[in-house]
C-alpha cells in the first residue's frame, strides 16, 4: 500500500503568491515550476502523479516539497553559491592591460588572444574571458575624424542650442551635399551561399553611367526634406539652392542654415547681405556628424542606393528624386539624445578607459 503524503498547509498569502508566479508571464521557467509543485502538493497530490502531470523526475518534486517546508516561499529561489574560485588575480588584470599597450610580437600590427596569453604565460581562455569582461574587443576597429578646432565647444554649443532651444518663431535647416553619387549598372539578385542561407547578390563587375550630386536641407522642426539634384556642386549651384529654398519665406522670419566647412560654403558675404534674415552655423572642423542632414542621407543610402542598379544618370536622378517625395508623405523630425559632445575622443592609454 502506498505511503500517504503529510498534509501541506499553506497560508492565503503562500497560496497568493505561488498562484501569481504561475500566472505571471515574466515569471522564470523554473520559478513557475516549483511553484506549481507546490500547489499540486498542497491538493495532496503524490508525487508520482505530479512529476508525471509536470513531465520532471518524482525525486525533484520530494525535493522541492522538503526544501518548502524548511524555507517556504525562499525556497523558490535558487541558493546563493560560492561559485568558481578566481584564479587569476588583479595583478593579471593589471599585467594585461598594460601589455596591451605595449608593441605586439614582432611581425605583427597588432595583439590577439593567443600571443597575450604567450606574453602573459597564462591560458588563452584566461585571457578571453578577461577581456570579455573589461569589454575590450581586440578584432574590432572604428575610425572617426577627431576635431582639432579650438573653437569646437563654442561652435557645438551653437548647434546643439539651435536643435533643443530655437529661437522663436525662426525656421532651423541642415544643409549640406551628397557628391558623386554613381550611377552604376550591374546584374543583382539574389543568391544561395555554402551554408544554404539566401542572401542579396550583386555581380562584381558593372558599367558606370556617370555621378550626381544632391543637395538637401532638413527641417529640423518636421523632418521635411528639400532636394535638388546638380550634374556639379559648385559655389553657384549651392547659392542657386540657397535662393530655391528661402524664396517662399517671409523678410522678417528668421532663417538659421547649419552646414560644414566646405569651401563653397564659406565667403558667401554678398549673398547673406542680400539675404539679412538668413544666418549660416558653421560645424567644427572635422564634426560634420553635428549636422542633422547627415543622418538622413545615411537613411537615403541605405533605401535608394544601395545594392541598386542604374542604366543611365538619368534613371539615377529619377530614383533620387522618387525618394524625396516618397520620404516627404510621412517625415518625422530627429530628436537630439547625444548628452554630452565632445571634440576628442581618443584616449592614449587603455588603461584610463577601464578604470
Amino acid at each position: 500500500m502506498p505511503r500517504k503524503n503529510p498534509e501541506l498547509v499553506l497560508t492565503e498569502k503562500e497560496k497568493e503568491e505561488l498562484q501569481r508566479l504561475v500566472n505571471a508571464d515574466k515569471t522564470p521557467q523554473r520559478a513557475a515550476i516549483r511553484a506549481r509543485i507546490i500547489l499540486l502538493c498542497a491538493q495532496g497530490k503524490p508525487a508520482q502523479q505530479i512529476a508525471e502531470q509536470l513531465n520532471i523526475r518524482p525525486n525533484t518534486v520530494i525535493d522541492r516539497r522538503k526544501e518548502f517546508e524548511c524555507r517556504r516561499l525562499k525556497s523558490l529561489d535558487d541558493r546563493p553559491r560560492s561559485g568558481k574560485p578566481r584564479i587569476y588575480s588583479d595583478d593579471f588584470r593589471n599585467r594585461l592591460l598594460q601589455t596591451l599597450e605595449q608593441p605586439p610580437a614582432p611581425g605583427m600590427a597588432s595583439w590577439d588572444g593567443v600571443e597575450l596569453a604567450k606574453r602573459l604565460d597564462a591560458s588563452p581562455d584566461a585571457v578571453w574571458r578577461l577581456l570579455r569582461k573589461e569589454g575590450i574587443h581586440l578584432n574590432r576597429r572604428r575610425s572617426w575624424c577627431v576635431s582639432t578646432d579650438p573653437e569646437f565647444s563654442a561652435k557645438a554649443a551653437d548647434i546643439v542650442g539651435l536643435y533643443l532651444n530655437p529661437p522663436e518663431k525662426a525656421l532651423v535647416i541642415s544643409v549640406d551635399e551628397k557628391p558623386s553619387i554613381q550611377a552604376i549598372e550591374r546584374a543583382t539578385g539574389y543568391v544561395q551561399t555554402g551554408n544554404g542561407k539566401i542572401v542579396k547578390g550583386y555581380k562584381s563587375t558593372y558599367k558606370r553611367h556617370g555621378t550626381l550630386n544632391l543637395f538637401a536641407a532638413l527641417d529640423v522642426a518636421t523632418g521635411q526634406v528639400t532636394g535638388k539634384v546638380t550634374e556639379r556642386k559648385t559655389r553657384p549651384d549651392f547659392l542657386e539652392f540657397m535662393d530655391d529654398l528661402v524664396s517662399g519665406i517671409p523678410d522678417d522670419r528668421e532663417v538659421h542654415v547649419i552646414l560644414d566647412n566646405y569651401s563653397s560654403h564659406k565667403k558667401n558675404d554678398d549673398w547673406l547681405k542680400q539675404h539679412k534674415n538668413v544666418h549660416f552655423h558653421f560645424t567644427p572642423t572635422s564634426a560634420s556628424w553635428l549636422n542633422q542632414v547627415e543622418i538622413w542621407f545615411g537613411i537615403f543610402t541605405k533605401k535608394a542606393l544601395r545594392g541598386a542598379s542604374f542604366s543611365s544618370s538619368e534613371q539615377l536622378s529619377t530614383a533620387i528624386e522618387n525618394y524625396l517625395k516618397a520620404y516627404s508623405q510621412n517625415p518625422k523630425p530627429f530628436v537630439w539624445k547625444k548628452r554630452e559632445v565632445k571634440g576628442s575622443q581618443l584616449r592614449n592609454t587603455i588603461v584610463n578607459l577601464c578604470k
